[in-house]
């Protein structure tokens, strides 16, 4: 993976992709007057993040580029700081303060919704296992700048992790996080949105594992909870209670401890 920066870019902007590049252990590449094709052609189609001033870029051959943004989450989050319901925070039974393991942070829109609803002195993980996707989230949650904030903070709170959820739950100790979240639907959408397609193919296809629910329950100490198709196989072959909303097309299922 190639980190760079936008044209002509400030000091700060430069030091910040050159931490970036350290810290994932990809390498830094000076952009100067090369253009995005060029770019991708040199480097045989390796995906290449550009850091920007407020947010970050993925360059993918082949793909339209993809900036890091909260999409909805974005909007719901600004809902929750009105004080209104979400029904991922009420599936989740969360109180501020809770700590928050999302398994599958995809772009990290619900992370955003519990870093939000939870405040300053709650704890939320974002795990990410595709390199790529890890990158957009590292560094869009360090700089994107939203307008609010109280969503910009929730941001910089999310601890981002590159790691496959069922190995880190492995190493976890009992009781360690009030939540454990799951959404694969990453793997087989309702929709494909333009947000997501560029992302297709780094989605793991795999279904969740009886495995990975049975090391959430020794992880979690309030629930355990999936996101899935309304009426979904999943929640019984994996024993969640699927709490269903109305005409809705997802739902969410709870495993309560």
């Amino acid at each position: 993976m190639i980190i760079t920066t936008g044209f002509d870019p400030i000091p700060d902007i430069e030091k910040r992709a050159l931490r970036l590049a350290e810290h994932i252990g990809a390498d830094y590449v000076p952009r100067g007057g090369t253009s995005a094709a060029k770019l991708l052609k040199r480097y045989d189609g390796r995906e290449i993040l550009v850091v920007l001033q407020e947010t970050v870029r993925l360059l993918v051959s082949g793909a339209e580029p993809l900036e890091f943004h909260p999409s909805m989450g974005f909007i719901r989050a600004k809902r929750i700081l009105k004080g209104e319901p979400d029904p991922l925070i009420e599936a989740a039974g969360m109180q501020p303060g809770d700590s928050v393991l999302d398994c599958t942070a995809g772009l990290g829109s619900d992370s955003l919704l519990f870093a939000v609803y939870g405040g300053e002195h709650s704890q939320v993980t974002a795990l990410e296992s595709a390199l790529p996707l890890y990158s957009l989230l590292l560094g869009g949650m360090d700089s994107y700048v939203s307008g609010l904030a109280e969503v910009d903070g929730a941001l910089r709170r999310i601890h981002v992790v590159h790691s496959d959820h069922y190995s880190y739950l492995q190493a976890q100790p009992d009781n360690s996080a009030d939540i454990v979240y799951f959404d694969p639907m990453f793997r087989s959408p309702l929709t494909d949105s333009a947000a997501i397609s560029p992302l297709r193919r780094f989605a793991n296809p795999e279904a969740l594992a009886e495995g990975s629910v049975a090391e959430a329950l020794r992880v979690a100490r309030k629930r355990v909870v999936l996101k899935e198709k309304a009426q979904s196989g999943e929640f019984t072959r994996l024993g969640f209670t699927e709490l269903r909303r109305g005409s809705a097309k997802t739902s969410y299922g709870v495993i309560e401890l």
